[in-house]
């Protein structure tokens, strides 16, 4: 259970940060940054649902909620450590990357094919799940990038992979179904 009696602690004011497991690391880290981007998603979520409803909604909530899973896990490098700790950490597993690969298909089996690229617009709604696709998608770089020098657990890289896929499906739901998308059109501007 978290207790949050008092927001501010000051253990940071000298520019670093404690872990899940407890090591002090810089908040410049390769992990701080992988799990503050995974966080920054979370709030692009929070805004692309005041735009949301149904079941959509509904979807955006649960992801919110992995989301949380993910930092939670990306905040905790001692994966050797997992089955010893005094407490368990949160490991993301694959039933999530699963469930949004089951979204992912329904929704795209209500659209058409695409035939050109797609600029990031339509609907606010749409705009707004754009937004969350690139954030979620450096937040996978970053993760990528953290597990060439430190474990990473494959299925956070896994879900912020197909969860970037889901928010570009999703936008184009959001789009009427893809007949409202923003096409690319090649030179145009020329």
């Amino acid at each position: 259970m978290v207790v949050l009696n008092k927001i501010y602690t000051r253990t940071g004011d000298q520019g670093e940060t404690a872990l899940g497991n407890g090591a002090r690391v810089p908040k410049y880290s390769p992990r701080v940054a992988a799990y503050g981007t995974t966080d920054e998603a979370n709030a692009t979520v929070g805004l692309a649902r005041l735009h949301a409803t149904g079941a959509m909604d509904g979807q955006l909530a649960m992801i919110q909620n992995d989301l949380f899973d993910l930092g939670a896990d990306l905040c905790r490098p001692d994966m050797d450590q997992d089955a010893t700790a005094e407490y368990p950490p949160l490991r993301m597993i694959a039933t999530q990357v699963d469930r949004l690969e089951a979204e992912i298909d329904a929704m795209n089996a209500a659209l058409t094919p695409l035939r050109s690229f797609i600029l990031p617009g339509g609907s606010a709604l749409a705009a707004h799940l754009h937004l969350c696709r690139t954030v979620s998608r450096r937040a996978e770089r970053l993760c990528v990038e953290l597990a060439t020098v430190e474990q990473v657990n494959p299925a956070a890289i896994k879900y912020l992979n197909r969860l970037s896929d889901w928010f570009f499906v999703a936008a184009r739901i959001a789009n009427n179904g893809g007949k409202d998308d923003v096409l690319w059109v090649p030179g145009a501007t020329r």
